[in-house]
């Protein structure tokens, strides 16, 4: 072999490599994501595969899941919305219990996708995003497994019935949160209604929704940096719909997810 064909070759073996080793999309790293692979949470990888929908193209949460937003375009459009939101003072907790929105999945929520369907929220939720569902014999409603690809991690999680707090259905706006920003001055009816409304409901990784509790965007935002600025989306969507507030801090860390 000529030493031309040589260097030629050993050329393109470094660019191959210089390739193969700086692209995230190569190496399936979010972008900003560190070369161990590892972000916050364990989360990899920034594409969703047709696993989740933009809540840019889901204004009633009746689509499944939640995919990222990436585009400049659709970012702008994402920061207009947010921008939208009213902001106060997170006023006090006093009073709030659980049952003031009304008893956990209620099926006779008014107002809201799928109500009076005969099947709980909880399984109305799970039906819409989960994959491989198995229902219960006799039963159309209640599932007692399937799998589930989690957005605020981008696990996918193999669920039972027999360990149901793996997979917990989160409330994007807290209730409590709620409570605080306006919603104890709601009738019965209104509370009940957010805490059932797919819109505001998201089945995710149990530990992950057990360590968001009550907190708004300033203090937790899901793991998968990639589904940030869609989660931002949510909770500003949420916001918007049932004309609530969110504190000043935490709209500057939701404009700062879609920037």
């Amino acid at each position: 072999m000529s030493g031309r064909a040589s260097r030629m070759i050993v050329g393109v073996s470094v660019a191959v490599a210089l390739l193969a080793g700086c692209d995230p999309a190569a190496t399936g790293l979010d972008a900003g994501q560190t070369g161990d692979g590892a972000v916050k949470g364990g989360a990899q990888g920034g594409g969703d595969g047709g696993r989740g929908t933009s809540p840019l193209e889901n204004p009633d949460g009746t689509g499944p899941g939640l995919a990222a937003i990436s585009s400049d375009g659709d970012r702008a459009e994402a920061r207009k919305l947010i921008d939208r939101v009213e902001t106060k003072g997170r006023g006090p907790k006093t009073g709030y219990d659980r049952d003031e929105f009304g008893y956990a999945w209620a099926d006779n929520a008014d107002g809201v996708p799928w109500a009076h369907n005969g099947c709980d929220t909880r399984n109305d939720l799970l039906k819409r995003d989960g994959q491989d569902i198995q229902y219960r014999d006799g039963s159309d409603c209640v599932i007692v497994s399937m799998t589930l690809y989690d957005p605020y991690t981008g696990k996918t999680i193999d669920w039972t019935k027999q360990k149901a707090a793996s997979v917990q259905i989160d409330h994007v706006m807290p209730l409590s949160y709620d409570w605080q920003m306006g919603a104890s001055r709601w009738s019965d009816a209104k509370r009940k209604q957010i805490a059932n409304d797919p819109l505001n409901l998201i089945p995710v990784d149990g530990p992950q929704n057990s360590a968001k509790g009550d907190s708004g965007p300033a203090t937790w935002l899901p793991p998968r940096r990639a589904v940030r600025c869609s989660y931002a989306v949510r909770f500003a969507q949420v916001a918007l719909k049932y004309d609530l507030p969110v504190t000043t801090a935490d709209k500057t860390v939701m404009l700062d997810q879609c920037a």
